[in-house]
């Protein structure tokens, strides 16, 4: 086996169902879910590898994985696969155990450790391909570094009635982690993990190893692999991370991540040339306003066709939208028609959905209305 010797290779974990975010999932991995019109979950992730200076990723597939696999290719899009770097698709594969599922966070590492050998890493950066920020891991690991971690789990507080979602830890006065709980029923504190780890290679590689010949174990980072090491009294950290960060694991919080955008002082910052989010690129024609179209407060993407009125929506490329119709506090997927009298307001209306003309829906509740056919 040719190794190539990295310093830190990063893993990440793009297999989830996401069923939280209901009819949304049924045909792709989380991960591959449109986002901010132009881009899908996982860019975020990506380009955050890119912009750090980290090229060897490996990302891990499960649930659903043709269109996430066909999108992600072989990372060039995101400027990670070049002469010294490369993004690996790893999905469950049949071994001399045979075929089987991850099953967990952890396990789905341990299953691909021969994978992460290769390079010989010091460290091992784990992430999520379905959050929503903009981080340098390259900072993350100075950090790791200065405070001598063999654990450094990034963190950012969360509302108080959102702690069960996560997983919750308390810290002394150097940042160092003494008490983690996952989905905390009654917890205390309000500082969530991010579901990014560094961990040093070989430490956790033993620990990885250790936690496979546990029948009673859920094989999971936040459940058993770090309340083992704190456990065992190791180093572990928190990066107390304090700019956008958004798990959209929720219709709701996914229609309101993308609400954020549309502030004029949003917190997510979508055109710092320092730091670019990086997407698959499409040859789509530009968008075109007709004579009776009004656009106000709203992102549209290349392809849309707008004849009707526009206000505080996201629209994703190859959108039409015909005379006399309203889209209001939306988010549009791509390649919708929505035909003419038509009203949607606080709605997502699902890719390659055809809208009938004179469709209603105001929508005022806090729940979200997914629109799949009219």
């Amino acid at each position: 086996m040719i190794k190539s010797k990295k310093e830190i290779v990063a893993m990440l974990l793009a297999g989830g169902r996401g069923s939280r975010l209901r009819e949304l999932t049924i045909n792709m991995a989380k991960p591959a879910i449109h986002f901010g019109g132009k881009y899908r979950l996982i860019d975020f992730t990506l380009s955050n590898c890119c912009n750090s200076g980290i090229n060897t990723v490996g990302v891990l597939t499960q649930y659903n994985p043709l269109e996430l696999n066909y999108y992600i290719g072989i990372g060039s899009d995101w400027h990670i696969h070049r002469p010294n770097g490369t993004v690996t698709i790893l999905p469950p594969y049949a071994g001399l155990k045979g075929g089987r599922w991850y099953k967990g966070t952890a396990n789905a590492i341990y299953e691909n450790i021969d994978f992460v050998d290769r390079y010989e890493p010091e460290y091992v950066l784990i992430l999520s391909g379905d959050h929503i920020y903009k981080m340098d891991y390259y900072s993350l690991l100075e950090y790791h570094k200065k405070k001598g971690s063999l654990v450094t789990i990034a963190a950012t507080r969360v509302a108080w009635d959102q702690t069960n979602r996560f997983g919750i830890m308390n810290i002394d006065n150097n940042n160092k982690i003494y008490e983690f709980e996952e989905k905390a029923k009654n917890a205390t504190s309000n500082l969530a993990s991010m579901g990014v780890y560094i961990f040093n290679w070989k430490l956790l590689k033993k620990y990885l190893i250790e936690d496979d010949k546990n029948p009673n174990s859920s094989n999971d980072f936040g459940n058993d692999i770090i309340p083992k090491m704190l456990e065992d009294r190791l180093d572990i950290f928190a990066y107390e991370f304090k700019e956008y960060w958004r798990d959209v694991g929720t219709v709701e919080s996914l229609w309101k991540a993308n609400m954020d955008l549309l502030k004029e002082n949003s917190k997510l910052n979508l055109y710092d040339n320092n730091w670019n989010i990086y997407s698959k690129l499409y040859n789509h024609p530009p968008h075109y306003v007709g004579e009776t179209g009004k656009v106000n407060s709203s992102i549209l993407s290349e392809g849309c066709i707008i004849h009707g009125e526009v206000q505080n929506s996201v629209l994703s490329p190859r959108v039409y939208i015909g005379k006399h119709s309203k889209v209001i506090d939306s988010v549009i997927m791509p390649n919708v028609i929505i035909k003419d009298n038509v009203i949607l307001e606080r709605v997502i209306v699902m890719e390659h959905v055809v809208v009938k003309s004179g469709t209603i829906i105001k929508n005022r509740n806090d729940k979200i209305f997914i629109v799949k056919d009219t």
